[in-house]
Parts: structure tokens; C-alpha cells; sequence
């Protein structure tokens, strides 16, 4: 599985296998399209292994030298790691194919499938976990950044998951992964982290937009010790109206409806007519308060004797960072 970190990885599935997930990192050089494998899975099934394995000679054949320039093209290394979807017929196809080209080309053990049931016990391996934890718009996500500056292990599952986690947290986002490869990309960083040592996780709920976090980690996340900012509500205001004032009413009107059957029909009312005649600010007081609540209530199914609280007086990421660490170290979390 270490091999990645110093030899190229290939990923020899087809492009939409890859696309919905893939060791983060990997190239990808299929040795069917998607139209093909399609074509040889059916063949498979109708007619029989010897059938199909002839059809993907014809298939393949022809695009032999192809594979090869590819290869050559993307990678400058004699050595390389090669995966299908078991580390069966596609991997080895290629991998033969590849040496005699001159290459040493290894094939990964049980193919992605294995990777992905290593990464789901990888993540259930238990950590240090302390979550930061505050009130919408209380600026965690600059706080787990000043706390990398400080040489902090931080896991950034905002960041990974292009998303913010409320119904406006898509906006001004690039799109997002999908769930296999949110999994792999967290898996990608908590590997790396060394588990005797605090590793900071922003608290948040399992889905973040169309992405959740992987159950192994959540339910760590769950039980962790946790920090909680406690911030003024006008830095918070403040925060809320520079980060999404700037976006176009309709895209704010269509979040809040998202939300109006816990929101209320009145509250979203009042919300989106405010935003319509420019008061930001008012709307952004509602859903400030109801996305206090929220938090609030969530708050009650932790472990209290787990829970510090960090009364912050200023809107300082940097300074909180460092606060943060001394309440840490204090808790002895």
C-alpha cells in the first residue's frame, strides 16, 4: 500500500471506474474504455471467459504501442504500481506489457477493491482526536489552519469535501468529490498522521453536501474530546455577511428553502424578503439563531466531561490557535 509514496501509481480501469474513485495520486491508463469493458463484461457473461478474452485481444491489440506512450508520457520513473479492480486480468495484461517495454512494473496485491477495505480499517484505527468545535461562522476553519501553522496534525474535511456543511456551503466551491473519493482523500492524509500525537478535526454532522464522512472515523469523531469556540455573536455576523452577502440572492433564497420545514414557514419568509431588499445582516441574525440551536442540541449528545469550552475575545484565528493548544494541553486532551 506504501509503495505510492515513492514510485508512480496506475490505474488501469476504465475512465468512469476511475472517476468515482481512485488511489489519490494515481494515473490513469485504461486499458478498456468504458463502451469496451462493457462490451467484454456482456461477452463474458453470454458467451463464456474464452469468448471474451478474445474480443479483448481484438480490442486491445491495436492500441498496444498506445499504452506504452502513455506511459512514457506521463511517467519518468522504471518503476511503477499497476491496479485494476481485483489485480486480476487488466492489471496483468498491462503489467506484462509494460516490463517488456522495459519497466518494472509491480501489480497491487487484491486491486482497489483490497485498497478500499484497507483504507475503511485504516480509518477505524483509533486517534487522538480532539474537535474544534464552535457555533456557525465562529471561524473554525481558519482556526485548524493557524493550529497546521503551528505545527498541529489537522484533518481539513471542508477543505476535502468542497463543502462548508450548511445548505449554503456549497456556494463558491469547486464541485465536489464523490463519497469513494472524499473516503480516499481523508484516508490519504490520516495515514500519514502519527496517531500518539493530537490530530484536530473540525466538528461536523456525517454528510457534507452529496459527501460523508466514512463511519469508521465518524464514529471516532462522535466520541472525542472536543474544544468549543465560544465567539460574540457580532464577530460571527460579521464573518457571515463577508462570506456570503457577495452571492447572488436567488442561489441564498433557494439554500433557505432548503431548510424551511425546520427553519419555519415565517422565519424563512422574513429571511429571504430581508435578503431581497439588500438587509443581509437581518437575515443572517435568523440563521445565525437557528443554526445556533441546532448546534446547540447537538451539542447535548457529547460526552460533557469531554467538552471544554475557549471564550474567545477577539476574531484573532492565529490567537485562538495558540489558545486552543493551551486548553488542549491543559485537559490534557
Amino acid at each position: 500500500m506504501y509503495l505510492k509514496e515513492t514510485i508512480p501509481v496506475v490505474d488501469v480501469r476504465s475512465p468512469s471506474e476511475y472517476r468515482k474513485g481512485h488511489v489519490p495520486g494515481a494515473f490513469n491508463i485504461p486499458l478498456f474504455t468504458d463502451e469496451e469493458r462493457a462490451e467484454v463484461g456482456t461477452l463474458y457473461h453470454h458467451s463464456g471467459r474464452d469468448a471474451s478474452l478474445i474480443r479483448a485481444l481484438d480490442l486491445t491489440g491495436p492500441k498496444l504501442s498506445g499504452y506504452v506512450k502513455t506511459l512514457k508520457s506521463i511517467i519518468h520513473h522504471n518503476r511503477l504500481l499497476l491496479y485494476c479492480w481485483r489485480g486480476g486480468m487488466r492489471s496483468e495484461a498491462l503489467g506484462w506489457l509494460f516490463n517488456m517495454s522495459g519497466y518494472q512494473a509491480m501489480i497491487l496485491k487484491g486491486g482497489y477493491k483490497a485498497y478500499r477495505s484497507f483504507i475503511r480499517e485504516s480509518l477505524g484505527t483509533p486517534g487522538r482526536l480532539v474537535i474544534l468545535g464552535g457555533m456557525t461562522c465562529s471561524g473554525k476553519s481558519e482556526v485548524l489552519k493557524a493550529l497546521q501553522e503551528l505545527n498541529e496534525q489537522v484533518i481539513d474535511l471542508e477543505t476535502l469535501a468542497c463543502h462548508k456543511g450548511s445548505v449554503f456551503g456549497h456556494l463558491g466551491q469547486d464541485t465536489q468529490p464523490t463519497n469513494e473519493q472524499y473516503e480516499n482523500d481523508i484516508h490519504e492524509i490520516w495515514y500519514t498522521l502519527d496517531s500518539s500525537r493530537r490530530i484536530w478535526i473540525e466538528d461536523e454532522s456525517r454528510s457534507l453536501g452529496k459527501v460523508g464522512i466514512p463511519d469508521p472515523l465518524f464514529r471516532q469523531i462522535c466520541t472525542a474530546n472536543t474544544i468549543v469556540i465560544d465567539s460574540h455573536f457580532e464577530y460571527r455576523l460579521k464573518r457571515a455577511l463577508a462570506e456570503y452577502a457577495r452571492y447572488d440572492h436567488s442561489c441564498l433564497s433557494d439554500a433557505i428553502d432548503r431548510i424551511v420545514n425546520r427553519l419555519g414557514d415565517q422565519q424563512a419568509c422574513i429571511a429571504k424578503e430581508a435578503i431581497d431588499q439588500g438587509d443581509y445582516s437581518g437575515a443572517a441574525e435568523i440563521l445565525l439563531s437557528y443554526y445556533d440551536k441546532a448546534y446547540e442540541k447537538s451539542l447535548t449528545k457529547r460526552d460533557i466531561d469531554r467538552i471544554r469550552t475557549l471564550t474567545v475575545t477577539d476574531d484573532d484565528p492565529v490567537a485562538i490557535a495558540r489558545l486552543a493548544v493551551e486548553c488542549a494541553d491543559q485537559a490534557g486532551f
